[in-house]
């Protein structure tokens, strides 16, 4: 599920890219070494970053609790998964190819009765066919060659291979202004730091979560301090807020075997 933490990660990484368009192994574009994460900073170590010429850039939620936005249906939602797995099929023989993973089934219906194993982790297309071999021996006798199955007498053979699909359901949605901030040892180092952040930030009206999810991004304003008493703090402040969804996932199964009817808007298998 999507959380605060995650919508804060994300906007982490954004600045990470602005200040590091060539990679964390380049210069960052405004020159000096840059700190870029989650929190408020300690002033100890803020201090002794200013002082070694180090910029450091947080995000951090801004002190009002945000807003429920809720508006959208809860619906599943998902796309179906493309197995990696091959079941291919030779008169009375079965050849298991592709790339075996967990979420996957691979199956073989023997003159009408179904044997089906769920392929793991590690496993492999000779595995995958040593286990359905396992199980269709339990009313046939196989002849297995590697991850080729043959079921000598069998009148008729079919064999699938299925994948599991991944599918979310939106059960909240919020709306939580966050405060990105460049600390700077120098006015120059500020500018360049904030502006290359804000443009890129300018480019996304959609920034993508963990949970693959999406979260609305809106510029809000921006705010400068030079404070005197701190000689070498340039500080400026980039609001935004974003609007991002609480979520829950779950696994879909898919069907190896049988028909689907339609019958006054109910699917029957």
């Amino acid at each position: 599920m999507a959380d605060q933490s995650d919508v804060e990660n994300a906007l982490v990484a954004l600045a990470a890219n602005a200040l590091y368009p060539n990679g964390s192994s380049s210069p960052s574009l405004p020159g000096p070494d840059c700190r870029i994460y989650r929190g408020w900073p300690n002033s100890a170590a803020l201090n002794a970053d200013l002082a070694a010429g180090v910029i450091n850039v947080t995000v951090f939620p801004q002190g009002e609790p945000g807003r429920n936005t809720t508006r959208y249906s809860q619906q599943w939602q998902g796309f179906p998964a493309q197995a990696t797995l091959t079941a291919s099929v030779s008169g009375v023989s079965v050849t298991i190819g592709g790339t075996a993973g967990p979420g996957q089934l691979a199956g073989m219906l023997v003159n009408d009765s179904s044997y089906v194993y769920a392929s793991q982790a590690g496993d492999t297309p000779a595995t995958v066919a040593a286990n359905l071999a396992t199980a269709v021996r339990t009313d046939w006798i196989v002849n297995l060659s590697g991850a080729t199955l043959t079921i000598p007498g069998a009148g008729s053979v079919l064999a699938r291979v299925v994948a599991d699909a991944s599918v979310m359901q939106e059960v909240r949605r919020q709306e939580r202004g966050f405060r990105i901030t460049c600390w700077c040892p120098t006015p120059a180092t500020r500018d360049a730091s904030a502006s290359a952040i804000d443009l890129l930030l300018v480019g996304f009206q959609f920034i993508n979560l963990a949970d693959s999810s999406q979260g609305r991004l809106q510029y809000r304003g921006t705010l400068v301090f030079d404070q005197s008493q701190d000689a070498l703090l340039y500080r400026r402040d980039l609001l935004y807020d974003v609007e991002y969804p609480t979520t829950i996932t779950a696994r879909q199964p898919a069907m190896l075997f049988g028909e689907l009817v339609l019958n006054a808007g109910t699917f029957t298998a």
